[in-house]
């Protein structure tokens, strides 16, 4: 416990310096508060926080961290994200892959600037195709791995839009 705070505390004085957090594999179940405490007078580019167990990101991450360009939360326990990531308003790259999402989080498609999103390896089986079609700044989402339903997947494979689309091919054995 005690070298996961020390890592966690020198990972934040780095981050000072090239104003990249790195935050991951850090075991972290969430963001605790010493880290937006540490990081109150620096503009961060980007946040890593792949490769722990969190399963929630608090609304105030947006609020402390409304600078960064690129947020990987991968490989975590997430289900779900807050409204407030809406106000990420500089954020072009989103990497939420291997996690337990089982709807593509409607906050993606509030993003002002988001460019790729990566939403692969999830649980994910639908996504409001309406909303998401008429994306003005997206141009890749990442959607393989996934467990979309057949309409969800049509709807997809079919749709036109200004961005790509990667889905893997249809398996009605993911089908429950």
């Amino acid at each position: 416990m005690a070298n996961a705070v020390v890592r966690v505390v020198e990972r934040c004085e780095s981050a000072k310096e090239n104003r990249e957090l790195d935050l991951s594999g850090c075991e972290l179940m969430q963001i605790p508060d010493a880290v937006y405490h540490l990081m109150r007078n620096t503009e961060l580019k980007t946040c890593d926080l792949s490769r722990n167990v969190i399963k929630k990101i608090s609304p105030k991450f947006a609020v402390k961290f409304s600078l960064i360009t690129d947020l990987n939360l991968s490989h975590n326990q997430l289900t779900k994200l807050p409204d407030e990531l809406a106000d990420l308003t500089n954020l072009t790259h989103l990497n939420i892959s291997y996690n337990s999402f089982i709807v593509l989080p409607p906050v993606v498609f509030k993003m002002p600037k988001l460019r790729e999103l990566d939403a692969s390896d999830n649980a994910i089986i639908e996504i409001d195709t309406d909303q998401f079609i008429t994306s003005d700044s997206l141009e890749l989402v990442d959607l393989r791995h996934n467990r979309l339903g057949r309409t969800t997947f049509r709807r997809l494979k079919n749709a036109q839009t200004s961005f790509r689309i990667e889905i893997s091919e249809y398996n009605e054995d993911d089908e429950d």
